[in-house]
């Protein structure tokens, strides 16, 4: 009894009630901030939805779906850090000493953290300036894939194999989009030398023709095919260069239709699509005169009999 009353002794109902109530106070602190994520990050979201109804286009619907993903984002760290200040002070612990500390460190971490530093701000200006939006196509520091996310830290890309990059916003220092407004669908076409280019160039125009009156493939085609004609003259075919101007994203699935297309035109219409030639040179006598390449065929074995 007398070490019960000793340790009674020392407990004091004040302290415990204010105990109590503080970590009450913690609690509703912590409820109130997740209430108020969850109640902003919905307000926002159906904001979004609100505006991008009202959007005719597909390129501003994007954006706002994109902008409204970081604004979510922002959401969730600004109550976090209010909700800790708060908690802070309901424990009792003074907040003047932290942020006087945390601006000497400041300067310290600042220095090893410059790239993170680098990231917000190229992010920030990635999104202000409106460069890249989830579900475009695009090649960011020499990767290239559908933008999956975006944030004020990096870029997420998925590649055509089907593997997840992400890439720090401070890496990125120049963005080829493949999804905005428009393509063009670039197509060169090997032909034998021996062939008429300005046949090649017919039956070109007249597939092209059927595959702007395709139901499946028309709507994605915006203009005629523009023939830019001979690009070059390679090893063992002329190259014929076209285009087609389509819908963002097409560019390639345009391209793989016309190139099935155009092979069953030219083998109807017997244009050779050339494998690499070699022609064999054995030189010349000062009158002109070549020598001969002798040919010689081998005799093949006889396949021995079978004893029956």
């Amino acid at each position: 009894m007398n070490d019960l009353g000793r340790i009674l002794s020392y407990l004091d109902v004040t302290q415990w009630g204010a105990a109590a109530t503080a970590a009450f106070r913690v609690a509703l602190i912590v409820i109130v901030a997740l209430i108020a994520i969850g109640v902003l990050q919905r307000a926002i979201r159906l904001f979004r939805e609100r505006v991008a109804r009202r959007m005719d286009d597909p390129e501003a619907v994007k954006r706002a779906a994109t902008l409204g993903r970081v604004f979510r984002y922002l959401v969730a760290v600004v109550v976090t850090l209010v909700a800790g200040m708060l908690i802070l002070s309901e424990l009792g612990v003074s907040l003047a000493p932290i942020l006087g500390a945390a601006g000497v460190v400041g300067i310290a971490v600042g220095f090893g953290a410059q790239s993170l530093v680098k990231d917000y701000f190229s992010g920030f200006f990635i999104l202000l300036e409106n460069q890249i939006r989830v579900g475009d196509v695009v090649k960011i520091a020499g990767i290239a894939g559908l933008v999956e996310e975006v944030t004020l830290r990096h870029v997420r890309l998925r590649d055509y194999d089907g593997y997840v990059h992400y890439v720090p916003n401070g890496l990125i220092t120049t963005v080829t989009n493949m999804a905005r407004n428009y393509a063009q669908s670039v197509i060169d076409v090997g032909i034998a030398y021996r062939e008429d280019v300005d046949e090649a160039f017919e039956v070109m125009r007249a597939v092209a023709s059927e595959l702007r009156a395709d139901p499946a493939f028309g709507p994605k085609i915006l203009d005629e095919l523009d023939v830019a004609g001979v690009e070059r003259w390679a090893d063992s075919a002329v190259v014929l260069r076209c285009r087609f101007k389509v819908a963002p994203l097409e560019q390639w699935g345009v391209r793989r239709e016309y190139l099935r297309r155009l092979k069953k035109a030219f083998d109807q219409r017997g244009i050779e699509i050339p494998y690499p030639h070699l022609t064999i040179y054995a030189g010349a006598a000062k009158d002109g005169s070549a020598p001969s390449f002798p040919v010689r065929e081998e005799p093949t074995e006889a396949a021995p009999a079978r004893s029956s």
